[in-house]
């Protein structure tokens, strides 16, 4: 819109002239000398962000040892984004039906500024033997406990979002050295847990397709390149996705899968629905119109959605702190099923490794690659399922069944939710032993 203050002298010329010169100062290399403090002042704020990224090292076909240390500028950073953190007003609502409430949101953001430690929990992750190798032209970053018994099955675990490799961490110990946590020598697993691609310390693709189907190709030249020529998988949500994918694919080497999150919905409903088959209708319905809508941004716009999430360490923390509440086995409150520390683990990780947008991603692949529904139809590899009561829905055995002709184990528990191995880590561990004891031979 035009007024009659474009037209009078003195009042728009000077800007325009101002603009002029400034691009003309930047061309001809004064203004240095005409601004030196604000320039410095960017320059160094430019140098502080560059410091405090995480850079990975470059991988190679050759398996590389990997150790994780996060600059103290990232940390530092961490805190004053923490501190300067703007609220919202709260909720007009007593739940949590519009999201994270405010008392709890503030809650958090409070103790990942002042009591969370970082330098505890990377040197616990330290611990575990990791590595990152090159696969399909992109590095594959993944934790590799071989067991200290003779004929440990080796076994691939997968994780999704908002989950990492944090999810496994208790499990890895019992896994592998079952004898030091009351189990036998014949229960032993070789355990290797990748960051999936654009999660964690796994490089984030340039290009396009890596859906399910190509992380599943890339596991299945990861375990041949580790040695091993007999192996199973298993998997939790985009994890699910991808054992789901292997068992498809059925590469060379691999005898049976499990997952802890089912994608068997058959094609056509039942008419009369038994009470089982009505739960899980009504729980993927609910799914659908009450939990879904970052399924929908990252499906659509993960590249929008990066950008309030990387340069928004609260924002990002509350993004996947939801999740924790909405789909674990709890109380009210996340804290119920999951402790904060474990918790912040989990988003630290994303936090560090800048991989809101990229871990997004996933979601935008697999919808335009038709993966997204709740079925990934017939399966002939042995199958096997640990059935958590709350995951986002549970299928009665009978849709297993139907798609699923050599499924092997089924068992449905009373206690823990979509993030099985994170929320109840023996009972997950125990599921594993037993579903693969007849595997072994």
């Amino acid at each position: 819109m035009k007024n009659n203050l474009e037209n009078r002298t003195g009042v728009r010329a000077p800007i325009i002239a101002r603009r002029k010169f400034i691009r003309a100062a930047a061309t001809t290399g004064i203004a240095g000398s005409m601004f030196p403090a604000s320039l410095g002042s960017l320059a160094a704020q430019g140098t502080a962000m560059k410091a405090a990224q995480l850079v990975l090292p470059t991988a190679t076909k050759d398996v590389t040892p990997f150790k994780i240390q996060v600059p103290q500028e990232a940390l530092d950073d961490l805190k004053r984004r923490l501190a300067s953190t703007r609220w919202p007003e709260r909720e007009t609502v007593h739940d949590w039906s519009q999201g994270v409430p405010l008392q709890k949101a503030q809650a958090l953001i409070a103790y990942w500024r002042d009591m969370y430690d970082w330098r505890r929990f990377e040197a616990r992750l330290s611990a575990f033997p990791q590595y990152r190798t090159q696969i399909d032209g992109l590095g594959i970053h993944f934790i590799h406990v071989r067991s200290p018994h003779r004929n440990a099955l080796p076994i691939i675990l997968t994780h999704g979002w908002p989950g990492s490799v944090v999810e496994f961490m208790e499990i890895i110990g019992p896994l592998s050295d079952p004898t030091r946590y009351g189990g036998t020598a014949e229960d032993a697993f070789d355990v290797v847990v990748p960051s999936l691609p654009g999660f964690a310390f796994s490089d984030k693709p340039v290009e396009t397709g890596w859906d399910v189907n190509r992380i599943a190709r890339a596991w299945a030249t990861l375990m041949p390149r580790l040695g091993y020529d007999r192996w199973v998988a298993q998997g939790g949500d985009w994890g699910a996705g991808v054992t789901h994918a292997l068992a498809l694919q059925r590469p060379q080497g691999l005898i049976a899968a499990h997952v802890n999150w089912q994608f068997v919905f058959p094609e056509k409903l039942p008419d009369n629905p038994t009470q089982a088959e009505r739960r899980a209708i009504d729980r993927a319905s609910w799914f659908a119109s009450d939990q879904s809508g970052y399924f929908r941004e990252h499906a659509t716009r993960p590249q929008t959605i990066g950008y309030p999430l990387a340069d928004s360490a609260a924002g990002q923390a509350l993004w996947i702190y939801e999740k924790f509440q909405a789909w674990t086995d709890n109380h009210g409150n996340p804290e119920d099923a999951l402790a904060v520390d474990a918790m912040l683990d989990n988003i630290s990780l994303y936090w560090f490794t800048d991989t809101a947008a990229s871990s997004a991603r996933i979601y935008w692949e697999n919808t335009r690659a038709g993966f997204g529904g709740l079925s990934r139809g017939r399966i002939e590899l042995p199958m096997a399922a640990s059935v958590f009561p709350h995951e986002i829905f549970c299928p009665p055995k009978a849709w297993a069944e139907a798609l699923w002709p050599n499924l092997f184990y089924w068992n449905e528990l009373d206690k823990g939710g979509h993030f099985a191995a994170f929320e109840q880590p023996k009972l997950f561990t125990e599921e594993l032993r037993k579903a693969f004891r007849s595997r072994r031979a």
